[in-house]
């Protein structure tokens, strides 16, 4: 195909044209970075918010839109009749035809758009990401493959070993190395842990490695070893997790039982040493976070630390979090999951009342999912998220249960999506289908420190489903691990309210008052998702009788 547009990004930047309609031009900066922003998306797609962040993202939203539409303006005009062979602009997407645009240019000439100033801190966050693996871009825009990036692993990695049998028959081996198999699928299905392969970590313990030999060779954070003792028809399980750094042994556990018991799906002692692992990570996180600059954190704790604070649901803390964040996709760019968390952040400031500026910070959650969507198309997680920001901050209901599906059609597994869309059938006042999906999240959970999350988005479920025993339960259970968060306590004063309970309702909504002074029944009515639908207008008649305003 004939290439009409040909782009330099590399040294001092270049936009030129040669359609049949005559040759142009791309002058203004602002003009040049929106065609380098649009030539590096996946599939030249950037949505028009993703765009007005970027390059007018300090201007006022409206004036920032009609900022966005003049740029569009002005280059129709500069490109004559190739604007339309170009670009196709509509009122959510602008799209780059890449097919028709030749790349020139090395990073050898120079910084990827080198020169060109524009003091958007979300565009410099962006150019700086490209700056630190220019030849990995070069690579995909010249239609080849990216070199291997020696990326920087950000989350915390861990080795299960199998256990090693100390006493019972030969055959008994086997249940160890399949314990440890069953421990590895857990934690593999959380978004916060990298987990060695069960083959890998069942190579390097047929060696009998020491803890600095597990660390050259698999990379790992921590490990997890022990021994099983098979005596009859019971089960000594004794397990011990260790930082491989300095070889201390951070817990021990003994979990004991029938052979059966070990055997059953979903049993306890797996389960039990898979929450002890979640806590031990991010515990170790936090605390090393705390009272430490940046600079002294490991490439594996800013992240973790991160997103553990941001659950803390504290204001102080929440600060902290995105700083931590921010600093984990400084470190490695390329990391899909750290900009999805960056969104989601977003939608908690937003949804805490802690956002000075809602629409510019819905647009930041989207900018943050689009860049975690351009690193990888097919990335669960960020696939979930990016339904999160459509469902909760733009009311786009058809395009996040979109976002989920693909996310399960790619993994059924994928707990955080089988959670949410729950959500989303709640509003979609699904009761029945809300309830299924929270009850598959929970099942899937990899049971991580964060599953106070589980329980107040099943709760939200189980009132679609009019079922307040249960709302009720979760939402109790819920609060038990964090009284923090705003929306489980809603779900209780609707709870309480429909169990004939008025007093303890109002004694809740004064609690939500004091955790949110700025809530308001109008407030909730003018821009919660699901205030149309039966479940939002239950929850607004909950809360009028409960002596909210």
């Amino acid at each position: 195909m004939t290439k009409i547009l040909h782009i330099n990004l590399f040294g001092a930047c270049s936009v030129t044209g040669t359609a049949p309609s005559g040759a142009f031009e791309v002058k203004p900066a602002k003009h040049r970075a929106l065609f380098a922003l649009l030539a590096t998306a996946n599939g030249g797609r950037r949505t028009r918010v993703w765009l007005l962040n970027m390059l007018w993202g300090a201007s006022a939203h409206d004036g920032g839109r009609q900022s966005l539409r003049t740029a569009l303006s002005k280059l129709r005009t500069e490109m004559g009749g190739a604007f339309d062979l170009l670009l196709k602009v509509d009122n959510t997407e602008i799209t780059l035809d890449l097919s028709k645009v030749e790349f020139t240019g090395a990073p050898s000439a120079g910084e990827f758009l080198e020169g060109i100033d524009i003091r958007d801190d979300d565009f410099n966050h962006w150019l700086q990401g490209i700056r630190q693996a220019p030849d990995q871009y070069f690579a995909l825009l010249r239609g080849g493959a990216a070199p291997a990036p020696a990326a920087r692993a950000i989350l915390p990695a861990i080795a299960i070993l199998p256990f090693r049998l100390v006493a019972g028959e030969a055959i008994h081996t086997v249940l160890g190395d399949w314990l440890a198999e069953e421990i590895c699928r857990a934690l593999s299905r959380s978004p916060l842990l990298t987990v060695i392969s069960h083959l890998s970590s069942r190579e390097i313990s047929a060696q009998r490695p020491d803890t600095q030999r597990l660390r050259r060779a698999l990379g790992v954070d921590y490990a997890v070893l022990g021994s099983l003792r098979v005596l009859g028809e019971k089960v000594v399980l004794d397990a011990d997790c260790i930082d491989v750094a300095t070889g201390r042994i951070l817990w021990t556990r003994q979990a004991q039982g029938r052979m059966a018991d070990f055997l059953a799906p979903d049993a306890d002692s797996v389960a039990e040493i898979v929450r002890a692992i979640g806590r031990t990570v991010a515990t170790e996180a936090l605390t090393h976070a705390r009272g430490r600059s940046l600079k002294a954190l490991a490439d594996h704790h800013p992240l973790i630390a991160g997103v553990g604070m941001m659950h803390e649901l504290r204001l102080s803390s929440f600060s902290k979090s995105r700083e931590l964040i921010e600093e984990a996709i400084r470190r490695a760019p390329a990391v899909p999951e750290a900009h999805a968390w960056l969104a989601e952040w977003y939608v908690m400031a937003i949804f805490n009342g802690w956002s000075d500026d809602t629409l510019r910070d819905a647009g930041r959650a989207m900018a943050a999912t689009e860049e975690a969507l351009t690193i990888d198309p097919d990335n669960t997680f960020a696939l979930t998220i990016d339904g999160v920001v459509m469902n909760n901050l733009f009311q786009r209901l058809d395009t996040a249960g979109a976002r989920f599906d693909t996310a399960l059609d790619l993994n059924p597994n994928e707990s955080l999506a089988w959670l949410l869309s729950s959500v989303l059938a709640a509003y979609r006042d699904d009761g029945a289908g809300a309830v299924m999906r929270a009850e598959q999240a929970i099942r899937l959970s990899p049971v991580d420190p964060f599953g106070y999350f589980y329980d107040a988005m099943a709760s939200t479920a189980y009132a679609a489903a009019e079922d307040w025993t249960r709302t009720l339960e979760l939402a109790d259970r819920s609060l038990a691990r964090n009284d923090r968060h705003i929306s489980t306590l809603r779900a209780k004063i609707c709870a309480l309210h429909h169990l004939g309970r008025g007093g303890e309702a109002r004694q809740v909504a004064n609690e939500l008052k004091r955790r949110q002074p700025g809530f308001s029944v109008a407030q909730y009515r003018r821009t919660h998702p699901a205030a149309e639908a039966k479940i939002g207008q239950r929850v607004v008649s909950a809360l009028l009788e409960a002596g909210l305003t």
